[in-house]
């Protein structure tokens, strides 16, 4: 089952929130008056799914999202594995405040 299946009622995730209907579903460009509708047990398309992860699960911010950040990352998974590793590992760590140094410190380190 993908990630995005798992959402079984919107509803606990915007009370969870806190938001009011308006809120939660204009968000991802949903009106409230359909978001009331998924929110009965309408069936929610997959995008509209998906949507609803990125942003209320995973707090994505839309407005900040670009084509060219997912053409990087996709390549760093499939030419610089490693270095891809190093920095997911290292991003985490920073928004966790534990990291000062900068992920490419280490390999300057594994040269010499």
């Amino acid at each position: 089952m993908k990630l995005f299946e798992k959402i079984l009622n919107p509803r606990d995730i915007r009370k969870k929130l806190g938001q009011n209907q308006e809120e939660f579903w204009t968000r991802i460009g949903v009106t409230q008056s359909g978001g009331s509708r998924y929110e009965s047990g309408r069936n929610m398309p997959k995008p509209v799914r998906e949507l609803l992860r990125l942003v209320h699960v995973e707090h994505l911010d839309l407005t900040k999202v670009r084509r060219e950040d997912f053409e990087i990352v996709e390549y760093l998974r499939e030419q610089h594995p490693d270095l891809y590793k190093k920095l997911k590992k290292a991003a985490k760590s920073w928004k966790s405040g534990s990291e000062s140094s900068s992920p490419l410190d280490a390999d300057a380190d594994d040269e010499s």
